[in-house]
């Protein structure tokens, strides 16, 4: 286990990260408003177990062989940009379809389709393993032992921060949006701006977000 002063550092120094709203809290903010604070939660849970398989690669070491191959770092970033813009226009142009009852949490979409979407943005995201190999290894101590065990624990303490952060965030949207929902020319609105959201998140993964 990391020492205490290193465990303290690396939750103040993951908090300052986390807390800046990124990329995680556009896309939890864009399926909450889109499908209601319900699937925005379950969104980011999802999306947290996809980011882990990159924590666990890293502990494994794996992490190294894909950010130093650009071929396998961008195929899977651009498939990752990709699926988000389809998960953009899904939201947008079924804006209208849906019926809504302001006691339901959101249009009907079952919780394991949820849940594996966002799992399939989370895991089609390199920067997530990119940013645990260069910081995660700063904060462990060799003399303790256990590397690989350090790592995790540093690494699961970020996830469950996120976790927090961004479900705050998808709460927060989802509830703006019951409210827009008792009009349902508003609530089109609001699933149309959800959809342009995550379709605009797409644009900068592809294009804009340079490591």
């Amino acid at each position: 286990m990391p020492p205490i002063e290193n465990l303290i550092a690396f939750t103040i120094a993951a908090l300052v990260i986390i807390l800046i709203p990124g990329p995680s809290v556009m896309f939890a903010v864009g399926r909450s408003l889109a499908l209601g604070k319900g699937a925005g939660v379950l969104t980011v849970v999802g999306n947290a177990i996809g980011t882990s398989v990159w924590l666990i690669a890293v502990v494994l070491g794996l992490g190294a062989i894909v950010a130093s191959s650009e071929f396998l770092f961008y195929g899977i970033k651009y498939l990752g940009a990709a699926y988000l813009a389809y998960l953009g226009i899904q939201a947008f142009r079924h804006r209208k379809d849906h019926g809504f009852d302001i006691d339901a949490s959101g249009p009907q979409q079952s919780k394991l389709k949820t849940l594996r979407e966002g799992f399939l943005v989370g895991i089609s995201n390199p920067k997530t393993m990119v940013f645990f190999t260069a910081v995660l290894p700063g904060f462990v101590d060799v003399k303790q032992g256990n590397v690989m065990l350090q790592l995790l624990i540093l690494g699961l303490i970020f996830e469950v921060i996120g976790v927090l952060s961004d479900s705050m965030y998808a709460i927060g949207a989802g509830l703006a949006r019951d409210w827009f929902a008792k009009d349902p020319k508003r609530l089109a609105i609001v699933q149309g701006t959800g959809g342009i959201l995550i379709i605009g998140l797409a644009i900068w993964v592809a294009f804009f977000d340079s490591l």
